[in-house]
């Protein structure tokens, strides 16, 4: 496959997670920041190739080849921001856009002894799982903290939005992975939250705690 169609088949993945129905040739082309009928013509082309159900006006679909191809690159991209954090000193909102190159690598004798050098880890920095080298996803028990109720406590185990902007702006207020965020007030006008992070106090909107994932503690 071309980077392109690499990317294709990425993007299709990560829109299947938050549809429940086929995903949109719009949608796709919001996503790779191009004209829909580009996307069409992609469509085609992944689809002689047996990695998309594809329909003219019918929505998206991968199919098992084309979600296993999907996965191995999201396992490469995962497996790089480990490698880019916890070995060569990256901070959290650096190493997307470098993962988004070597995730592209071929060598699948490289991403498994990676895997085993990093200790086989089971979610990257930004709390997001990592398929093992068979496709297969660790269970993950999460919710958002904006799903959380007055007096409800758990631990920050994920983000949702994982741009440089949204990370820069947690590591100001010392919000991290594992950090313990307990509600300490809602308001029903804008469902802003007043929370207790470790041992600080902060107000935080609605869209922030949207973006946060969280496990019960």
């Amino acid at each position: 496959m071309t980077f392109s169609e690499e990317n294709y088949l990425k993007a299709i993945y990560h829109l299947t997670v938050v549809s429940t129905s086929g995903v949109s040739t719009n949608a796709i082309a919001e996503v790779m920041e191009t004209k829909a009928s580009s996307v069409t013509d992609m469509l085609k082309k992944l689809s002689e190739k047996d990695l998309v159900n594809y329909k003219k006006y019918q929505g998206v679909s991968l199919t098992e080849k084309g979600k296993l191809e999907a996965k191995m690159i999201v396992r490469k991209h995962r497996l790089w921001e480990v490698f880019l954090v916890e070995k060569l000193g990256f901070s959290w909102d650096e190493v997307h856009d470098i993962a988004e190159q070597l995730e592209h690598i071929k060598s699948e004798k490289l991403i498994n002894k990676l895997d085993d050098f990093l200790g086989n880890p089971t979610e990257d920095p930004h709390g997001d799982p990592i398929p093992n080298a068979q496709g297969q996803l660790p269970k993950m028990d999460k919710q958002l903290l904006s799903e959380l109720s007055e007096g409800q406590k758990g631990i920050c185990v994920g983000v949702k939005d994982t741009s440089s902007e949204f990370l820069k702006y947690l590591d100001k207020q010392g919000v991290a992975l594992g950090s313990t965020i307990e509600i300490i007030g809602k308001e029903t006008f804008d469902l802003s939250l007043r929370i207790k992070v470790d041992e600080n106090h902060l107000n935080i909107s609605n869209k922030i705690a949207s973006n946060l994932f969280v496990k019960l503690s």
